[in-house]
């Protein structure tokens, strides 16, 4: 059987926006794209049939949390990832360096050893370096892998941000060695420097010459500001590498996407659509809707008119509120669903108007209203 090598292709540029497609051997994903975040080997209220029906073609899951729940061995047992959750979409999994940063009180980092924490559920001590992470996203049969590298917290300090820079690029070059040649895998390198256009710069430099698959834009989405974010992509866009894809990681909000795209981005996962579903906040065309509100009480209109997708226009406000309001697992369910659908329906939008060479005018109507 003729088995897909992982590649990237742009098809149509408008400005530095890009449409493209990455070939996978488990199917191909349309980008810009969205991935819906499967932390525990589950998107959040949803199954993935219906993950499928909102037209998403990957998904991403986290290395640390299946590192400690349920463990590599259960997983790697039936045959990865895939047969245990019951996915044949493309998985990209990311190596745990940002949940060591942001979930551990106890963490020591080690540029030998790697990072060595606590978990967060019961103490356990772990080690976590470069070949380890590898190893675990490789037994997971991840389809895209992420190296290893430490997120540092949002700071100015530029000498700690500098520090963490090269640490990064020491263990990216580790994390490529014990990749090894997998051509129906992708590694994807993390360009890491905090605000620093100096550092981001040098990052990436220094990324192309160990030469991954794909490059993505990490350590943002820390408590910075939009402007600070894009700042940091109007940095890089002229010298990120045309024929590899471009993965923001960690964002973002709709508005965070278009100005991402705008300035060269393919990738984007995030929590945001599903955190806010189970929350009761729904993303539309019209901008947010938070359902709980007692406005919608009385409101027989569907959430947004404009969706045609999975009969989600079947539920009123007015119904969805009395499950929200009665802490119904329904609600949470419905909405976690409309905002996955909505940000597939969002990157399909972005896709068409690179296309028609008409996007710029698509992001200057939407940027303020999502």
């Amino acid at each position: 059987m003729d088995i897909k090598k992982f590649a990237f292709e742009v098809s149509k540029t408008d400005g530095y926006a890009r449409e493209g497609k990455i070939r996978t051997h488990r199917g191909d994903i349309h980008t810009p794209a969205f991935m819906p975040v499967g932390t525990q080997a589950t998107v959040k209220a949803c199954t993935i049939n219906d993950i499928k029906k909102t037209n998403s073609e990957i998904i991403l899951s986290n290395t640390y949390h299946l590192m400690i729940r349920p463990g590599v061995d259960r997983i790697e047992r039936v045959g990865g990832l895939h047969k245990f959750m019951n996915c044949d979409l493309p998985i990209l999994t990311d190596s745990g360096g940002f949940q060591v940063m942001s979930l551990s009180k106890l963490n020591k980092i080690d540029r030998e050893k790697g990072a060595i924490f606590n978990s967060h559920i019961d103490g356990k001590k772990f080690i976590l370096s470069p070949e380890r992470s590898i190893e675990i996203q490789l037994a997971l049969n991840s389809d895209i892998c992420m190296i290893m590298d430490e997120c540092p917290k949002n700071t100015k300090d530029y000498d700690l941000i500098n520090s963490s820079m090269n640490l990064s690029l020491y263990w990216a070059e580790r994390s490529k060695k014990a990749f090894g040649s997998n051509p129906h895998k992708a590694l994807f390198g993390i360009i890491q420097g905090g605000l620093f256009e100096d550092l981001r710069e040098q990052s990436l430099k220094k990324l192309i010459e160990i030469e991954f698959d794909g490059y993505a834009v990490g350590g943002l989405a820390v408590g910075e500001t939009q402007k600070e974010m894009f700042g940091v992509l109007d940095g890089l866009r002229d010298i990120l590498p045309h024929e590899k894809p471009h993965y923001l990681m960690g964002v973002g909000t709709p508005s965070d996407i278009l100005g991402a795209v705008m300035r060269g981005i393919d990738m984007f996962d995030c929590v945001l659509p599903t955190r806010s579903g189970r929350t009761g906040l729904a993303f539309t065309w019209n901008g947010r809707v938070n359902i709980r509100n007692s406005k919608y009480q009385n409101d027989d209109s569907p959430l947004d008119p404009t969706v045609k997708n999975l009969d989600l226009n079947k539920y009123s406000k007015s119904y969805l509120n009395h499950l929200f309001n009665t802490n119904e697992i329904l609600g949470s369910m419905l909405l976690t669903l409309h905002n996955i659908n909505f940000y597939q329906e969002l990157m399909s939008s972005i896709r068409k108007n690179i296309r028609n060479g008409t996007f710029k005018e698509f992001h200057d109507k939407y940027i303020d209203k999502l």
